[in-house]
């Protein structure tokens, strides 16, 4: 696991359903995924059904959970900010917000280095 030099913050309607998902789930643990069958969504899962791997990229938390980007990922989005925000609609299957008619996406805005 690598630690990132970019950052992931979450809107406030993000961290209130994260924080509204903790009370009913326990800790979380959010992996952007990059897989085929969600596309490039932000996945949230209870935190103890979650194993990180060797190659993923901890970005920081967001409401108090870890976010983590697979290392191929990262390497394509290294020089963006990730943005989490919520927007109704169906989520991902196994990410748990779906259940709440809600899904997480990720925005992104070039990072810019200082001089």
């Amino acid at each position: 696991m690598t630690e990132a030099t970019i950052g992931v913050t979450a809107t406030l309607e993000t961290e209130a359903l994260i924080h509204e998902l903790h009370s009913r789930h326990g800790p979380l643990i959010f992996h952007q995924s990059g897989g085929c069958c969600d596309g490039s969504a932000p996945m949230c899962y209870p935190r103890e059904e979650f194993r990180v791997g060797v190659h993923d990229v901890y970005l920081g938390n967001i409401a108090g959970e870890p976010f983590y980007i697979g290392g191929e990922q990262y390497k394509l989005w290294a020089h963006t900010n990730l943005i989490i925000d919520v927007v109704e609609g169906r989520g991902a299957g196994f990410s748990l917000e779906a259940p709440e008619g809600k899904r997480f996406i990720t925005r992104s805005e070039v990072h810019v280095a200082p001089d």
